[in-house]
């Protein structure tokens, strides 16, 4: 039990890290979850689930900013369900910077859009950095509560709170592999059936 309470307290900042920046809100749940267990401290959950959302937002902004005259991009943008999200996005820009973290399906291709859009950088930063903040809040305060939660309802097993953290990191790791494969499942099917 002490190596996998040492991994978490070496490990877990940047897991959380990755998991805001890639997986979304389960990583963040269980950042906060932990931060109840005392394995980490709850500033430094908040702290590295706001870093890995905004900035891997910031990278895709700037990848569509980058890339928005490209000839591929251009042709995308004329499409009309394409025209309609960009028209949306900066007819509402704060609520739709606000609101994309929380879409399903949307989380990864909306930096990229706004990046094509005419959103100014500096704008975008901004309201990225304060986005990012109250999503992690939200997420990782959610993680600390449960963990408040449960250990008010099993708080008379002396130890269940190891087994408990063990659970979560395994049920983590098996949405983590699930999501993707479910995100992946369609291009296989697709690449193989060709």
């Amino acid at each position: 039990m002490g190596d996998l309470h040492s991994a978490l307290v070496a490990y877990g900042p940047i897991a959380v890290f990755l998991g805001a920046a890639f997986e979304g809100q389960t990583a963040v749940i269980a950042g906060g979850f932990l931060a109840h267990q005392h394995l980490l401290p709850l500033w430094l959950s908040l702290s590295c689930a706001t870093a890995g959302s905004f900035l891997i937002d910031q990278g895709l902004f700037l990848a569509g900013r980058r890339y928005r005259a490209a000839r591929y991009v251009v042709r995308a943008a004329q499409t009309p369900a394409f025209a309609k999200a960009l028209e949306f996005i900066e007819r509402f820009p704060i609520s739709y910077i606000f609101a994309f973290r929380y879409l399903f399906g949307l989380r990864m291709v909306s930096p990229i859009a706004i990046g094509v859009s005419k959103i100014g950088a500096l704008r975008f930063t901004l309201l990225n950095l304060a986005s990012a903040a109250l999503w992690a809040a939200i997420f990782t305060l959610m993680g600390y509560w449960f963990g408040q939660t449960i250990e008010a309802t099993f708080g008379r097993y002396k130890g269940f709170e190891h087994h408990l953290t063990v659970a979560a990191v395994v049920l983590v790791g098996v949405f983590v592999v699930f999501h993707i494969g479910k995100c992946a499942w369609p291009h296989l099917r697709a690449r193989f059936s060709r």
